[in-house]
């Protein structure tokens, strides 16, 4: 494991201050409580009695559609919006009342809110002096996002991807148990997508709570164990990744044959339900590929290929989302 994320730290025994981390216990250590959280602006509900658990040990894919109420979400967990009904606590108490909150939570939730004339490593001894961070961990976290090489160069100088790592870092810096990140790919390049991915299901392997949230499905499908997702500000699914998309996947069998309408017959003949695919073939659907087999070879239909295809997350995604969408093309 990279040096960084596996190391630990505490104030020395003789401070005061350094003696205040958050009190938990065995069973809320770690964990995040979102109990019937409810969020209104004027008219408008942006989170509407949502209640879910996010628990370490696993990457939680937290996703929604556009306006579905992710971020507002996040920021209420991390107390920078108050919520109208319900709260949210982390590790059994409400963020607002750690002391030295780095150590607990580390949040990803705007990149580039960093004042351009820093230099990276101010901007993190700064975060650190905060928290009572000791300053080797700047050059800890530096290093492990790849920027220990433009260590001082100014923040406004830096390229998406750079800006993205430097906000990753400061989640990092405090070696907290909780973390939160809000489309942390953005602006990396396919190397450091494979970089965060990694590292992100390593942490969760180390028992971190790590909850993060995606437009980009296929990298969630790759690093989430568990997916909450919502919807208008609602719960629409709390479920595993797999488990998600076999109940949205409509999944089928894919058959090519030189005899599509005996196939069609044949399977017909059974109330298996027969569509055409775009490239010739046939695709059966509630049927999986043994039975279509069986009945091929009891008609003697002559195939070349049948392979049992389950949808993407993308596509059970949309599938379930598809009437929660806020923003459509053409309207």
């Amino acid at each position: 494991m990279p040096a960084g994320y596996g190391s630990t730290f505490v104030a020395g025994a003789g401070d005061e201050r350094g003696q205040r981390r958050a009190p938990s216990t065995a069973d809320d250590a770690g964990v995040i409580e979102v109990d019937g959280l409810t969020k209104r602006y004027g008219r408008t509900v942006a989170v509407d009695d949502l209640s879910f658990t996010v628990l370490p040990g696993r990457v939680t894919g937290f996703l929604g559609p556009n306006g579905a109420g992710k971020s507002t979400t996040m920021r209420m967990i991390l107390d920078l919006d108050r919520p109208t009904a319900g709260r949210v606590l982390v590790a059994g108490q409400p963020y607002r009342t750690f002391a030295e909150p780095l150590r607990q939570v580390g949040a990803l939730l705007e990149a580039r809110s960093v004042h351009g004339g820093r230099r990276g490593h101010h901007h993190l001894r700064w975060l650190a002096q905060t928290n009572r961070i000791p300053t080797a961990r700047v050059d800890e976290v530096l290093e492990l996002v790849g920027l220990a090489g433009v260590r001082r160069k100014r923040v406004k100088g830096f390229s998406l991807g750079m800006g993205q790592r430097l906000g990753i870092a400061a989640a990092l810096l405090g070696d907290p148990p909780v973390l939160l990140f809000d489309e942390p790919v953005n602006g990396l390049d396919p190397e450091g997508i494979v970089w965060l991915r990694t590292m992100l299901k390593d942490l969760a392997a180390a028992g971190r709570t790590v909850l993060v949230s995606s437009h980009l499905m296929s990298e969630m499908a790759l690093t989430a164990a568990h997916l909450v997702v919502i919807g208008r500000g609602r719960l629409l699914a709390d479920t595993t990744v797999e488990q998600f998309i076999a109940d949205h996947s409509g999944s089928q069998v894919r058959v090519t044959t030189p005899e599509p309408d005996r196939l069609r017959a044949v399977l017909a003949g059974e109330g298996i339900q027969v569509t055409d695919n775009d490239d010739g073939a046939l695709a059966a659907h509630g049927v999986d590929a043994a039975r279509v087999g069986e009945l091929v070879a009891a008609h003697g239909v002559v195939v070349h290929e049948i392979g049992q295809r389950s949808a993407s997350l993308e596509e059970a995604f949309v599938r379930m989302t598809a009437g929660e969408v806020e923003f459509r093309e053409g309207t």
